[in-house]
């Protein structure tokens, strides 16, 4: 086998432990997660795991890692969208389109967030970060559009997000991340 075969494998089997750990993290949380339940979901064995993380600690790296490459992926496609505004009603969009997982499991970064903000160990600082990137791509929007206040505004799009999904999984209702989806497209209207 090839060096560039081989570091193809590895980086695939890799990643796909990182992908995994997301969703699973997101499904069970961070207690219940076991690295076994990780391999699983990634179809590697799991005596595997421990030649690319070992820790529980560094497959929770790797998840916000890929939370972190699944936003830089959606925000490279809404920056292909013409106007801010229609940048932000498609994010606002990806998240109505989310709502059957999030009436099931919540928010998959804000979740994550919530349980790393009660540790010490400065992942959630690493989180944290991830969501600043988003926060600092909307406020961009915002100010885009034209407004002075987009740093407000951005604050509030997100706030509105994350209590709609904490709502919608209190509730098992994926319906009222539609109707708010829909509010906030008027809103951001609205604001142009």
């Amino acid at each position: 086998m090839t060096d560039s075969k081989k570091a193809r494998r590895t980086s695939g089997k890799r990643e796909r432990l990182a992908a995994a750990a997301a969703q699973v993290l997101h499904e069970q949380g961070i207690a219940q997660t076991t690295l076994a339940d990780i391999a699983q979901a990634a179809d590697v064995p799991v005596g595997n795991v421990y030649y690319y993380f070992k820790t529980k600690d560094q497959l929770v790296e790797a998840a916000i890692d890929a939370h972190a490459q699944n936003l830089r992926g959606l925000i490279d496609a809404l920056d292909g969208l013409p106007a801010p505004q229609d940048r932000l009603k498609a994010l606002v969009n990806g998240w109505a389109e989310q709502r059957d997982l999030t009436a099931r499991y919540g928010c998959p970064t804000g979740t994550l967030a919530s349980e790393l903000d009660k540790r010490a160990d400065g992942l959630d600082q690493s989180i944290a970060q991830v969501m600043r990137v988003l926060l600092d791509w909307t406020e961009l929007q915002f100010r885009a559009m034209g407004r002075t206040d987009a740093r407000e505004l951005a604050v509030a799009l997100l706030a509105a997000y994350q209590g709609i999904s904490l709502l919608t999984n209190t509730f098992r209702d994926p319906d009222l991340m539609t109707t708010e989806a829909r509010r906030l497209e008027l809103w951001i209207d609205s604001l142009t």
